[in-house]
């Protein structure tokens, strides 16, 4: 039994229930954005290890092919951009614009609250990320020394909660526009966030995919060139 519960099966097994279990109570609560399976199914697999007494990192290694295949979906989310073309490429240069200046101050304000905060060197390079999606991130974090597991808890949190507080923003803002909808939510919460557009709609989930993209890309250019610089 021992050996059972240390394997890859009860990992793979327990990450699908989990999931199927966070989904069913997604979609019984009108789809809540607290109940989103990223928060609720989390929660269920960290229950679970904790009454089973199971160690984080061996159920991590043991599902590292699911996280492997985080790269793989990121890329696929070129099938929406190329159906939504048409919408995209009118709007390039302000697109490119919000991008620019969005990665930087997602970054630099993280810095600047650690910083206050009195964070380490090594934790203020890990939240550099904080707002690009996990696969990138995790390539990142290492290239410039950081603390991968603080990168994708950053990652995991800003995601969270960009998909919970957006709806109330938006609508206090009055923001009905489902292109604003989808890249800030692919700006400021990567793939949760993108997630949470496709909900919306396809042209939400095309200009989401599009600024998660983006950001990433820029991100990975960037934040290696400014830790050389300025870290």
């Amino acid at each position: 039994m021992s050996e059972l519960l240390h394997g890859p099966l009860f990992a793979i097994t327990l990450t699908l229930l989990a999931y199927q279990g966070a989904m069913f109570v997604y979609t019984r609560s009108g789809r809540l954005a607290l109940f989103h399976p990223t928060i609720s199914g989390a929660t269920l697999i960290a229950a679970a290890l904790m009454l089973l007494q199971q160690d984080y990192h061996a159920y991590y290694q043991n599902i590292n092919w699911l996280t492997f295949l985080l790269g793989p979906a990121t890329v696929a989310l070129a099938v929406p951009l190329y159906r939504q073309l048409h919408l995209l490429r009118n709007m390039a240069g302000p697109l490119l614009i919000t991008v620019t200046v969005g990665a930087i101050f997602a970054s630099a304000s993280a810095l600047i609250i650690a910083w206050l905060f009195g964070a380490n060197h090594s934790t203020l390079l890990s939240l550099t990320t904080k707002s690009i999606t996990t696969p990138i991130a995790i390539t990142v974090t290492q290239d410039i020394g950081g603390v991968t597991t603080i990168a994708v808890a950053s990652v995991i949190l800003t995601g969270v909660v960009g998909i919970t507080t957006v709806t109330w923003l938006f609508e206090k803002l009055d923001i009905q526009d489902d292109r604003l909808w989808g890249f800030c939510l692919g700006l400021s919460a990567h793939a949760i966030g993108t997630s949470r557009a496709f909900e919306r709609s396809p042209v939400a989930g095309a200009f989401s995919s599009l600024a998660l993209c983006l950001t990433g890309t820029f991100t990975a250019i960037f934040v290696p060139f400014a830790a050389r610089w300025f870290m």
